[in-house]
């Protein structure tokens, strides 16, 4: 599916009674919903080869261990965190933001329970805003990124304890 295949099933969408479409075809899925403004597109779960791809490839590794050197103390504050907590990460590379406009409410906050299935935040990769969804059902431990902030695909976004 190309661009010009997504902008007649936006046009589509606007013109009919439909608030939403889902359409999945191998290894590609899009959601088009009314009146929320912008378009989902998400990586089925055999995807992220893809995504990497599409990542510079040279740039973002002298990136990658500068930012996991700046993480490693706080890490070290809790070195049961990796294997306490669930980590949901970025399928792709984008920009992170928490909340649907500059002025609405966070999706989620430290403390907020959340379902499997649940949008957590908002990526926007190539002007398309791409909803996160929680993978599983909890309570967010932490917020890993600053709202606004650039994301790497595979990076994590949020610290998860899962229900039991």
């Amino acid at each position: 599916m190309d661009l010009k295949d997504i902008r007649q099933l936006i046009k589509m969408v606007d013109e009919s009674n439909v608030d939403e479409v889902r359409l999945e075809k191998d290894d590609f899925k899009i959601v088009v919903r009314k009146g929320r403004g912008f378009v989902t597109m998400q990586p089925s779960p055999a995807q992220p080869v893809s995504y990497q791809m599409q990542a510079p490839p040279v740039a973002p590794a002298p990136v990658s261990p500068a930012v996991t050197a700046a993480a490693a103390p706080a890490a070290s504050e809790a070195p049961a965190a990796s294997e306490k907590y669930h980590e949901i990460k970025s399928p792709i590379v984008g920009t992170f933001y928490t909340s649907p406009a500059p002025d609405a409410d966070v999706y989620v906050k430290p403390g907020d329970s959340v379902s499997a299935g649940d949008v957590i935040c908002i990526i926007e990769a190539m002007k398309l805003m791409n909803e996160i969804e929680s993978d599983v059902s909890g309570k967010i431990v932490k917020v890993m990124v600053e709202n606004g902030k650039p994301v790497e695909f595979g990076q994590v976004l949020f610290l998860v304890e899962p229900n039991k």
